[in-house]
């Protein structure tokens, strides 16, 4: 009886004993699951396309051009594609109105680079003509958030109808940020030279503002300064400042409307110059980002 008394006792100590044996040999750790690879074109939890982060981590409002005469990091991921179709108005001093027209080509490339082509004519005085053909290239230095004001090196060059002007080489700095969630902007310094004829050279500083009312519809101001001169009169520059209101429509995910209105404030500046822009954008590139299995269903 006393043998059978002590044996609840042996199996208790017994079964203490071999979870203490194995809690010692397999020390208690945390387990990471594998990730996986998701899209990052996948509409976010709030359905926001402007909230929505590209390959380079860069929000959805610079991938459709928010300025018109202001650009800001790279608007596509690698093989992405889109084309747009401008329409520039210049009046001034009550003459006939010119009208310029652009077809231009965009193709994201690897390591945060973009390249785009692009065909200008013009309409003036009643002709229309050929004006040039550009190839321009971007390259952001760091992914976007990594570097203050995510600083972009561009560079373009126009083979030019030389009954009309010279070709021309044009190389800027793009900067551009968010303030908030809902403001954006960019800043663009830029040296442009004409490498015939009148010798034109022009400094600017470009810059936009704008703010998102709603997923398709953000407002808000542009501006640009020009300090134009030609060969023999260096010492004798033309200085050029617009400012004036824009607006830009998305009526779906890939495309937007943009209507931008410049009014000029010094003298030798145009007395109105309007932008309508329509670009569409086609497919989607390499986007993919790293994701945690536990999250791929959220």
């Amino acid at each position: 009886m006393t043998k059978l008394r002590l044996l609840p006792a042996l199996i208790t100590a017994a079964t203490m004993t071999a979870a203490t044996a194995v809690e010692t040999a397999v020390p208690n750790k945390t387990t990471k699951l594998p990730e996986i690879l998701v899209s990052a074109s996948e509409p976010s939890s709030t359905g926001s396309i402007l909230r929505e982060k590209g390959v380079y981590n860069q929000p959805g409002w610079t991938k459709q051009r928010r300025f018109s005469t202001t650009r800001v990091f790279v608007q596509k991921d690698p093989w992405e594609v889109g084309v747009a179709q401008w329409w520039r108005l210049r009046a001034s001093d009550g003459k006939n109105p010119q009208h310029r027209f652009v077809e231009e080509f965009e193709i994201g490339l690897p390591y945060r680079a973009q390249l785009d082509i692009y065909y200008d004519w013009t309409h003036k005085n009643g002709n229309t003509d050929f004006e040039d053909v550009g190839v321009e290239l971007r390259w952001a230095l760091a992914d976007w958030g990594v570097i203050p004001l995510n600083p972009t090196l561009y560079a373009e060059y126009k083979w030019a109808n030389h009954d009309l002007g010279g070709d021309v080489l044009e190389l800027k700095l793009l900067l551009g940020d968010n303030i908030g969630d809902k403001l954006s902007y960019g800043i663009n310094f830029i040296w442009e030279q004409e490498l015939t004829h009148e010798k034109t050279t022009e400094w600017q500083v470009s810059g936009g503002l704008s703010y998102d009312i709603s997923d398709a519809i953000s407002a808000g101001i542009e501006s640009r300064y020009i300090r134009e001169t030609v060969a023999g009169e260096r010492g004798n520059p033309e200085h050029k400042f617009l400012i004036g209101p824009s607006l830009q429509f998305r009526p779906s995910r890939n495309t937007h409307i943009d209507l931008v209105t410049l009014f000029g404030v010094t003298k030798a500046a145009p007395d109105l110059e309007a932008y309508l822009i329509f670009g569409i954008d086609f497919g989607q590139g390499a986007k993919k980002v790293h994701q945690p299995v536990s999250g791929a269903h959220n």
